[in-house]
Order: structure tokens, then sequence, then C-alpha cells
């Protein structure tokens, strides 16, 4: 009832809000609309809260995959969770659905997986966005937690925070997302929990709040003392694959707790107890979803043990779908609130063969206002002209299900003809709406890919072309290619071409062959444009540096070192070099 009366304080505050640009401008984000409208695209607010949507990160094989799997499990999306591994007799991961991933046993590409969950008889919806842990693969992370509204860091429990958590952190914090960060394989030798909590709060300035707390790791682990209730879940080793039931014993009943996990284990976690009383704040729902307070939890996805009792309590702190910033007819810095009159969303993630037998490509597009209804007419900011919705579907992995609505927090898969790139806006309404684009990061890799047999000129040209539309790979040419040299391919990571080469195998029957342009490690767009690059040739200021152009023929600098990107940028102002660009 509480959340009902503050929802609909919510709406009625969204319908007379006014956003101030300054003193002479004021714009009302629904003041477009006619109370008569019977094409109102308003979403119900019950479809709304009941809303999660979160991704997954982590540092490579942390676990992220495999609790990914039991969150699916637990909320009887799946009935037999599969552990990524490269081995025959174990299943594949439902989130790994590409051959190459299914082979090598490592997550190549983001994934959707929607389901719901009933927790105390209220019905949750929960989009979750499973990202590849690998480096090589930073990029689709980066785009995937664009359209997240919460985030779950998972931290294996003998190592701490690692190399690639901390930089998917800081992307999650430029996002003010909040963030419930997950300790795993408590089952295994570990850290103690404190030397966790220390690492979390001086490394990332972020405030510790255990939800639950260990008792013991690796062979001595006992289970859990769940803080709210002060019940203890004993660990258990059962089937991996099958959901278990941790038996409980409330942390009262001393005798019985003493004879189940030992008098050394009661004392030691009575002391733990009284040190958290002590020094530990109460879990505080602004700073968690401000993202400056962490919910903290441990576990062992491997064998489902506290991932049910995660998910219970991420529930009730978690971040329903959020107000976006975006740009309407072009002013600046507005707030658009999930339960704005009119439908909007962005493309965040294209994927081409998401049915190899049909060879179709699919525009992943997060709603961030309104309701999407099947049929329905949007506009497109980019090409500034209406395309028909038809239909829309559901994404689960691979699997696909056609919807007829769909409400802010979902994300749906709309077949894309070549409408759409990543960062486009759609929405309905007279004013036009921009959401921020999402930027290409400066790769550091670079190969030319060649052709090998020519017959295979279009089937090579069209599947590269659609591979290279995901934006996982970038694209460059040499600076005065009249676009029948080859190409060059511009990744984060070495891997990223080799699961170019076996997709174009795999998916497109055509073979390619890969030469590294060796030496070079930096590229820098030039935001002065090809004016600039003529003036520094001229001061001969780019020995050494190699000039290419990206799709859009604005002009890319390579470097091979980081001392020469400092000295240009420094000393060469002009040039106005960014390690990032953004879609025209």
């Amino acid at each position: 009832l509480n959340k009902c009366k503050f929802s609909y304080n919510k709406l009625q505050l969204s319908e007379n809000l006014a956003i101030g640009i300054d003193e002479s401008i004021e714009i009302d984000v629904n003041d477009n609309i006619n109370d008569d409208n019977e094409e109102s695209f308003r979403a119900p607010i019950y479809e709304v809260e009941r809303r999660r949507n979160f991704a997954i990160i982590s540092h490579p094989d942390a676990g992220k995959t495999t609790l990914t799997e039991k969150l699916l499990l637990f909320g009887g999306a799946i009935q037999d969770a599969g552990a990524v591994k490269a081995r025959a007799d174990q299943r594949k991961a439902t989130s790994d659905w590409m051959e190459i991933e299914k082979q090598r046993g490592i997550s190549v590409t983001s994934t959707v997986l929607s389901f719901e969950y009933k927790l105390n008889e209220y019905d949750y919806h929960l989009n979750l966005l499973d990202t590849p842990g690998h480096a090589d693969f930073s990029e689709d992370t980066y785009r995937t937690l664009a359209a997240a509204d919460n985030c779950v860091m998972l931290i294996d429990a003998a190592k701490g925070i690692e190399d690639r958590t901390r930089k998917l952190f800081e992307v999650c914090r430029m996002r003010k997302l909040p963030i419930f960060t997950f300790t795993n394989k408590m089952d295994r030798p570990s850290l103690t929990p404190f030397e966790i909590i220390d690492q979390l709060e001086k490394e990332f300035n972020l405030e510790c709040v255990p939800m639950n707390w260990p008792i013991g790791d690796g062979d001595e682990f006992q289970g859990v003392l769940d803080r709210a209730t002060m019940d203890v879940h004993l660990f258990q080793r059962g089937d991996r694959r099958k959901k278990i039931t941790a038996s409980i014993v409330p942390y009262s009943n001393t005798d019985l707790l003493i004879d189940v996990i030992g008098q050394q284990f009661y004392d030691k976690l009575t002391e733990d107890i009284e040190m958290l009383d002590s020094l530990i704040p109460a879990p505080d729902m602004n700073r968690i979803q401000n993202g400056d307070q962490t919910p903290l939890f441990f576990g062992s996805a491997m064998t489902n043990f506290g991932v049910e009792l995660f998910l219970k309590t991420f529930l009730s702190y978690a971040r329903r779908p959020s107000e976006r910033i975006a740009n309407i007819d072009n002013i600046e810095d507005i707030t658009i609130p999930p339960d704005y009159n009119e439908f909007s969303g962005f493309v965040f993630k294209l994927q081409a063969n998401l049915d190899p037998k049909h060879r179709d490509r699919m525009a992943f597009i997060r709603i961030c206002s309104g309701t999407y209804k099947k049929g329905m007419k949007v506009n497109h900011n980019r090409m500034k002209k209406t395309i028909n919705l038809a239909t829309a579907q559901s994404i689960f992995a691979q699997d696909r299900e056609s919807i007829i609505t769909a409400y802010p927090g979902d994300i749906i898969g709309i077949h894309n003809p070549g409408h759409f790139a990543i960062g486009d806006t759609i929405y309905t309404g007279a004013k036009r709406v921009s959401y921020p684009g999402i930027p290409s990061f400066s790769p550091e890799k670079f190969c030319y890919i060649k052709n090998p047999n020519p017959s295979n000129y279009k089937k090579f040209q069209k599947g590269l072309s659609e591979l290279l539309d995901e934006g996982a790979v970038q694209m460059l040419r040499d600076r005065y290619d009249d676009g029948n040299g080859n190409p060059i391919l511009a990744a984060v990571g070495q891997l990223q071409f080799e699961v170019v080469e076996y997709r174009l195998r795999g998916e497109y029957g055509v073979d390619s062959k890969m030469e590294a342009l060796a030496g070079f490690s930096y590229a820098r767009w030039v935001g002065g444009g090809w004016d600039a690059i003529e003036r520094a040739e001229k001061d001969g200021k780019l020995f050494g540096v190699q000039i290419v152009k990206d799709r859009w023929n604005r002009p890319v600098l390579l470097f091979r070192n980081p001392w020469k990107v400092t000295q240009l940028d420094n000393e060469e102002t002009y040039l106005k070099l960014e390690p990032w660009a953004m879609p025209p």
C-alpha cells in the first residue's frame, strides 16, 4: 500500500513537474499530451514498480555466468543449471548460447535474460543482463551497463578485488548505479570477510553493509548468518544443477547451533556479530540507490548456496526503472521519468544471427518510458523518420517470444533491417527526444582483414558488415582507401579478432585472413578534423604516426607508444585528440 501511495504521489508530481532550464525557459515533459488522447503511452504504475533491471560484472573466472544460471534456477526460469566449462558431460550455460562460447567455455557477448520471481505474494519481473567477463570484450560490457538500473558486482573470495573489477566499477560509479556485492566461492580457502570489506572501502571509497556473514571458509565453511532475521543458513553440498533448500537454525537457539557448527565457530560468530553491530552502519535505502553504500553478501554460486538469500534481499533494495536524462527539442539535460506520457527507448546492442537458420539481425532496445504496443509507430531521432514496430520480442539468451506490450526497464528485441545503430533513440509524441549516445572506446589491437577467396566477395562483405554493426570490433581504413582496399579491424583485445574469424566461417561460410598491424597500440580520434591533420603534417608533427579513418570518414591517429600520444595532446591542442568517439 505504501508503495502504491508513493508511486501515485510521484505520478501526480511528474504530471505537474516543470524543470527549470534557466530563468527564462521552463519545460514540462508531459505538457504536449492532451488528456483526451486515446493513444497515451503512459506505463501502468504497477508494471513499473515490479520491474528490476540489473547487470552482473566481475573479473574473469569469478563465477559470473554460474551466478547468472543459479539466479535463473531459483527464479524458476530454468530447471537444470549448467556451468560454463568446456566439458562434454556438463550442460552448457543458458546465457552462453553462441557455438564459440560453448566450445571454449567463455562468455563473448552480453545476454539478456527476463524472468518472473514471486516474493511474499508480490510478482517481480527481472531483466538480467549477463556481460562478458573477459577484458577483450570490454566494449560490449560498457554498452550493456548503459541499459542497467542496478549492478551486481561479483568478487572471488580468495582473490578479492581484481583488475577487471576495478575498471567496471568505475563505469558503474560514473553511471551512478546502485552496486550490490556478492562474494563468491566461500567453500574454497578465502580472505577474511573483514579483509573484503577493507578492500572495498579503501579502493572504491564505498561503504559496505554486510547483509549476511560467513561462518568459516573452504572445507570448514559452515554457512552464513542472515543479519536481518538472525538465522543461520547451514551450508551443504548437493546437486549443483538443482535447487537446494538450506537448513536454518536460529542464532538464538544456542545449544542446537553449537551442536551443529561447533563451539569454536559459534564463539567466532558471536565475536564477529558484536564487532559488526558496533562498527558497521545500518542499510540506508537512499545511500544504496545512490551508489554510496553497497550491501555485501557471501555464498557459493557453484553449490547454489546463498544465491536465493541474495536474490530476496536484492529485490528489497534494488532500484526500480529510473528516470533518464535526455535532450528534448534540443534542450539538454531534461529528466524523463518512467511514467512519462510518451514511449521512449534507446538501442544499446545489435546482434547478428541470433537465429542462425534465418540470418536475422536484432536491435536490443532498453525502454525508458511509456508502453511498447505491438504495431505502434515511433519516431527515429537519427534518421528523422517514422518507423513501424510491427513486432517485438522478449529475449531469453538465444530464445525469443513475441510480445504485445512491454514497459520501462524491459529489454525488447526489434528486427533490424538496417534502421538501427547503437545509441539510436526511438520515441512517440511531438517533442524530439534524444538520449545520450553510446561512445566507441579506443582500441588497442589492429589488423588488416582479407578475403582469400574472391568468389565469396558478396558473402564476405555481408558477413563482415553485419558483425561490425554489432560494435564490438570497429572498422578503420587507410587514409586514401576508397573502399576497395582491405579494411582494418580495431578491437580492445586479440580474442575479438578470433571471434570475427570464427563467426565468418561458422555463420556465413566464408574464410578470412588476418594480418596484424604490428607496433600500434593506441588510437585517438581527431576532433579538429582533416584540416588539423594537414596542419600537423605540414609542421612535421606526425612522424611515426599512422593516419587512418573510421566508418564515417573521420580522421583517427594510431600510435606506437603513450609518450607520443601525450606529446601531441599537450603540444598540438588544435588536433583535439579524443580516446573515444560518438556516432555522428
